[in-house]
């Protein structure tokens, strides 16, 4: 027997959303963050950042 016919279109449209999710999820590991991530990362740096200027030598002359 043979096999079922298909739907090019329906493999064209199939093949196109699996190639735009790769893309998407590529895009979500190499650019995305939640608010709560950057939220924490800017605290972070604005911590360290204000350690530092606490500790910072200044030469009095």
């Amino acid at each position: 027997m043979t096999e079922a016919p298909v739907n090019l279109n329906r493999a064209r449209k199939a093949k196109d959303r699996a190639r735009e999710k790769a893309r998407a999820d590529e895009n979500a590991a190499k650019f995305g963050r939640t608010k709560a991530e950057r939220l924490a990362e800017a605290l972070r740096s604005e911590r360290a950042r204000a350690h530092l200027d606490a500790h910072r030598f200044t030469d009095e002359e």
